[in-house]
Parts: structure tokens; sequence; C-alpha cells
């Protein structure tokens, strides 16, 4: 901050005085949150329609319009994965693990009240941290070659161990075929088509929001449908939750929150990551810490805190290297780049000398759309909450329809229609069969980063691949991803031997009778 003087601190701060700033800050927030509740509409979709509006804008109004549809559009996405298991956007898949368990036990509004303040809280810590350590984190991430990208994305598939409630072998197994449909398309390196069986349209490969919409929302759609008992779904009726009785959990479980939030934030500064990652990192870290009694899969609050947390943590993180570097962070950042030229400033390693008012001013902006976020979000908690009493009739078809309009709104195509309806009942069989879903989204997520980073480190390696074990970060990671394999391991078959147990005491008690 010693690069930025006492005239662009007040010239930054003034922007709290420009009432347009405040106006567009709302209308940002709002419309973040329309693209981010609405499943195939994201936060870089509203962006990027909005951009051309900046051209007429002022600067800070300009930044004020998409920094609001940028934090804003993370959270509001948790809305639909808490409800109706329909993530809004690919960094809250996560969410709905344990958020659309407290709905169906009646705690949607705690847990949408949850995601509201876990989101301005990763919001604020990523903002301080970008004030005070920008320079120094950004130089960490630039240190990062292809070798440190692959280990991390291995360290996020072995994740799914975590993420999966149930059997380990079936999470992996899910997270390989993520990582396999991952794969279609043309070949980053040759140009070959892979696996398209002379379907043009599959030559771009699968993407991942119809993916993501027939894998949660189709497939839960489908579960509906085929259950007798539809109408008891969600099991109790929807209970009102006290701001302050969420705020109690956050501060009792103050350190998971902190945590992810600096998960989030460092995850976020390292280009082509995102909220999707933060966002399954964080809930495998809270897996792993773990307490008896708690009931991730279930309904826990704490799979709630830690995905919301970091997902929004990544919008302050993202900007660092964007601000420091001129690299954006995720797909919003890029696009941000767009709007900054547009004004006439070039992001790079001199932006905070040269233009410190702006740099102030953003972290203005990022704080003040947090709280707008906040504002409107609990204006809008208690009667989204209420999707819960619609009769299953009525939610099943309508849903659907939603779910194939999500599908097509990205590229306009039929085919992604098509798409939708296929990883609906490939969502479906998983689900009857027990393997869990969200392994497959981390596994499309996951594939291209793991699959682009292992050739780039092997070709610049002269194809050696001890440069994975010779570079200190990624044998660090390396050696955690062990731990992790070997720990969660042996927690399965400590699992695996309580159930065969109880079931030999049943089969016992059932001979006896």
């Amino acid at each position: 901050m010693d690069l930025i003087s006492a005239q662009d601190f007040a010239a930054g701060l003034s922007i709290l005085l420009d009432p347009y700033v405040h106006v567009f800050l709302i209308v940002g927030a709002f419309v973040g949150m329309v693209f981010g509740a609405a499943p195939g509409l994201t936060a870089p979709a509203a962006v990027a329609l909005m951009l051309p509006l900046t051209y007429g804008l002022g600067l800070n109004a300009s930044l004020a319009l998409l920094l609001g549809i940028y934090c804003s559009g993370y959270f509001a996405g948790s809305i639909p994965a808490i409800l109706i298991n329909t993530p809004g956007t690919p960094g809250n898949a996560a969410t709905a693990l344990d958020g659309y368990q407290m709905a169906k036990l009646g705690e949607g509004d705690r847990a949408i009240t949850t995601a509201i303040i876990a989101s301005f809280l990763g919001g604020l810590v990523s903002m301080l941290l970008l004030s005070g350590v920008a320079p120094v984190l950004a130089q960490v991430a630039l240190s990062f070659t292809s070798v440190e990208y692959f280990s991390l994305a291995l360290l996020g598939i072995v994740c799914v161990a975590g993420i999966s409630t149930g059997s380990l072998l079936k999470g992996c197994a899910g997270a390989l075929i993520g990582i396999f449909i991952s794969t279609v398309g043309l070949d980053p390196t040759s140009g070959v088509p892979r696996f398209t069986f002379g379907i043009p349209d599959l030559l771009a490969g699968i993407p991942l929001i119809p993916a993501l919409i027939g894998l949660f929302a189709i497939s839960e759609m489908l579960m509906k449908s085929f259950r007798s008992n539809v109408a008891q779904e969600f099991l109790t009726s929807e209970r009102r939750a006290s701001v302050g009785n969420v705020v109690r959990d956050f501060a009792r479980n103050k350190w998971l929150a902190l945590k992810s939030a600096l998960m989030g934030t460092f995850i976020g500064l390292l280009p082509g990551t995102g909220p999707a990652i933060a966002s399954w990192v964080a809930y495998g870290e809270a897996l792993r810490t773990k307490r008896e009694g708690d009931k991730f899969g279930h309904g826990e609050v704490k799979g709630v805190i830690a995905c919301e947390v970091s997902n929004n943590a990544v919008t302050g993180g993202a900007m660092i290297p964007l601000l420091t570097l001129g690299i954006p962070g995720d797909p919003v950042t890029a696009i941000l780049i767009g709007a900054l030229m547009i004004q006439g400033i070039e992001p790079g390693p001199f932006f905070i000398r040269d233009h410190g008012s702006v740099f102030i001013s953003i972290l203005i902006l990022l704080f003040v759309s947090n709280i707008w976020m906040v504002v409107l979000g609990l204006m809008a908690r208690r009667g989204a909450a209420q999707v819960v009493r619609v009769p299953a009739h009525i939610l099943v078809p309508t849903i659907s329809v939603l779910a194939a309009a999500g599908g097509f709104a990205i590229n306009s195509s039929s085919f992604d229609v098509m798409l939708t309806v296929l990883f609906g009942g490939v969502g479906f069989l998983m689900v009857r069969y027990h393997f869990p879903v969200a392994t497959v989204v981390l596994g499309l997520v996951l594939g291209p980063i793991l699959e682009s980073n292992l050739r780039n480190a092997l070709v610049r390696s002269d194809m050696d691949p001890t440069v994975f074990f010779t570079r200190p970060i990624s044998a660090a990671i390396l050696l955690a991803i062990v731990v992790l394999l070997f720990v969660w391991g042996r927690e399965d078959r400590r699992q695996r031997r309580l159930v065969s147990a109880e079931l030999g005491e049943d089969v016992a008690e059932a001979r006896e009778s």
C-alpha cells in the first residue's frame, strides 16, 4: 500500500459519494442474482452481456455495475442448489450436497441465510488480502508451473474420496467417469477428434452447463417421478431461521470459515481454476477435519459454510493476478480486463503505482457490492425458501422445462438440450446405484486442467516423470495426496466393518426370533 499516495487514497474513497455508483451497484447485484440463480445463466455471461453498456458509462459506474454482478452471481447459484438440488453455477455444485438435504429437513431458510453470510465473509477476507498482500501472493502464483498445476488438480481429484459419503471406490470411479467425459472433442495438442463418433457438435467437447443441469436437476426430477412418496420428499415444514442463530453457527465454526476463505483466495489467484475447484477443495478439507456427530452429505451446515465462503473468496483472489500481473484469474476477470481497457486503463505490474485511486475504488466497490448482496439476499430468502412447498406434480415438470431451457441458453443449441437429458439419465442411474453424482462434475472440471498440465510438464522435462517429485511445492502436494488416501482409505474400511457388524447382528436377531 506504500505505492499509493494520500491523494490517491482520498480520491478512491470519494467514490462512496457518487449516487450513480450506488445505483449501478444495486443494479449489478440484482442482475448477478438473477443470472446466478437461473441454471444455465452464469456470472461470466451476465458480465459479458453488460460489457457493451460500459462504453457509455464512466469508469466508476462501469466498475460498480460489473463488480456488483461478479460478487452476487457466485452467491446466487446457491439458492437453486439448496432448494431444488440444481446449482445455478458450477461453483455451487458442492453446496447442493448438504444445502439440499437441509432444505428437505425444513431448514432451507437457514441454509440460504448461511450461504448469504458465508459469501459475505469470503468476499470480505479476499478483499482484505487483495488490499494487503496482492503483490506477494501474485508472485507465489507466478512461480507455479504446469508441474504444480497438475499436482494441484490431482489433489482436487483425490478430494473425491472425501466428498463421497459412501464408498471410496465409487467416488473415485465417478471422478474417472468425469475425466473421461472431459476428453471428448478435439485433442488440444494434435487436433485429432476423440470419442466424437462423427458428431460435429461434439468436436468442441461436452459443455459443462448442460452436463451440470442434467446430472443434478434432471436426475433429481427423474428420482422424484419414480418415488411413490413424492409428496413426503421434504420431511418437515419449512422453519424460519434467525440471522442471529446463523451468526452463532459461524462463531462455532470460525476457523473452518477462515480456512475456507484463505483456500478460496489462494485458488482464485491461480489462473484457470475458479470457484468450482475452490468449493470442492474446501469441502474436502471440511470433511477431512470433521468431528464425531457431523452429518456431511445429510444436511450439515458446515458443508454449506465451507463451500460458500471459499467460492466467494475467489472473487478477490482472482483480482490479484489481474491487477498486479495483467493475468485474469477466472472468466469474469478476463472480461474485466476489457472493461478497464475501454476506460484507458491497462492492468499489470505498474497498475497500483499509476492508478492508485482506481485500486482503492475497486477495493471499496468489492466491499459495498458484498453488502448489497447481503441486503438483497436477505430480502429474497423468505420467498425463495417457499419453493419447497410447491407440490411435486407442479414442481417436477416446471423444473424440467426450466432445466431444458437452461441447457439451450448457453449456445442456443437443441443438441445441448439432448445432452442435458442424456446426462439426466446418467445422473439418475448413478443415484439409483449409489454413485456420488458430484464426483462426475469434479472430474469434468478438473479433467482438462489435469491433462493439459500433465502434457506440458512432461514435454518440458523431456518426458521425465520425476519432475513431479523434485519440485518442492509439487512434492508437498503429492505427499498430502498420499496421506489423504491413507486416512480416507482406513476410514472407509472402518465404516465397512461397522456396517458388516450391524448386518450380522440384525441377521442373528432375525434367526432368534
